[in-house]
């Protein structure tokens, strides 16, 4: 029974890599045929509005995502922040004229201080990662080290 662990551990990762990248070109096909469906609309309508173009930058921008996890196997969180910062410019610029006046005033306060949030943690994964770097690039850099010197 121990002499076949290593090969139900090599089965087990090939089975996880297989829907990994199964997944990832699923997630990805999805992506690029949203966005072509929502130019097509665009020009069959003759015009792009600017709630268009931002739609279009978030599927720009989630398909960055997953390219950067397909290549790195890391999911990229400032993505998911600088998608979420366009979603919500995008629901500041169409949605909040569409609101009441009463409520609109804290409407648009909320989301902006969202925005500036969002935007300080960006700031700050930045920063981290570059003078601090991430524990995988750390353990990485350790392993390597490792190898070397047994070599």
């Amino acid at each position: 029974m121990t002499n076949n662990i290593p090969s139900i551990r090599k089965i087990g990762e090939i089975l996880v890599d297989s829907f990994h990248y199964l997944a990832l070109f699923g997630i990805g096909a999805t992506i690029v045929w949203s966005a072509v469906y929502a130019y097509l609309d665009m020009m069959r309508a003759g015009h792009a509005t600017l709630e268009d173009i931002l739609l279009l930058f978030i599927y720009l921008e989630l398909g960055a995502m997953v390219g950067t996890y397909f290549k790195t196997h890391r999911l990229p969180v400032q993505f998911l922040i600088y998608i979420a910062i366009t979603a919500l410019s995008r629901h500041l610029v169409i949605d909040v004229q569409k609101v009441s006046d009463d409520f609109h005033v804290y409407l648009l306060l909320g989301i902006t201080f969202s925005i500036a949030i969002l935007s300080g943690a960006v700031w700050m994964l930045s920063y981290t990662g570059k003078n601090y770097g991430c524990p995988e690039d750390v353990q990485t850099k350790n392993n390597q080290q490792e190898s070397c010197e047994e070599k």
